[in-house]
């Protein structure tokens, strides 16, 4: 886990030295998580429900236990906090997992928006662009919001997406 950790960091930092490196299920899960916890700390603090929510969909996706989704949770954290773009996070996800799995991902990202009931313009924004970078199309996305929001009963809001009237 500590060496996926520095070679993801030192990807982070320099990029094009390790280009045609492949990065192993611990590179993809560390920025897999990383990316979801960008999307939880958009409004702030985390509440306890998105930490909560978190914490089942790494467990569930990535069959984890407990105490290892609290320690990949605990090295993204660390990770998230030094990013300055998506790109980092994206493109080691986008090497690493096919199709499916880039979509999976973004259906867990909207789960976590949702989780405390709401889409904030900002959240949308951000889901717009991480979408875009892991290659999960326009339709694909919105039909992914709009199949979390009814699994949770929840009525999407307004006319179509911000970032939709573009595509």
């Amino acid at each position: 886990m500590l060496d996926g950790l520095r070679q993801f960091i030192a990807d982070v930092v320099s990029p094009q030295a390790h280009q045609g490196r492949n990065f192993d299920d611990t590179g993809y899960r560390l920025a897999a998580t990383a990316l979801l916890i960008h999307v939880i700390s958009l409004d702030g603090e985390p509440s306890e429900i998105e930490k909560r929510k978190l914490h089942g969909l790494l467990e569930s996706h990535f069959g984890l236990n407990p105490g290892t989704a609290d320690q990949l949770i605990a090295s993204a954290t660390l990770v998230e906090g030094e990013a300055v773009d998506l790109y980092h996070f994206t493109s080691v996800i986008v090497r690493s997992v096919d199709e499916a799995g880039r979509r999976r991902i973004v259906e867990m990202m909207w789960e976590l928006v949702y989780a405390d009931g709401q889409v904030s313009e900002f959240e949308d924004n951000v889901l717009w662009r991480a979408s875009d970078l892991l290659g999960v199309s326009a339709r694909d996305r919105i039909d992914l919001k709009h199949h979390v929001a009814e699994g949770r009963s929840i009525p999407v809001k307004g006319g179509p997406d911000i970032a939709d009237v573009a595509t």
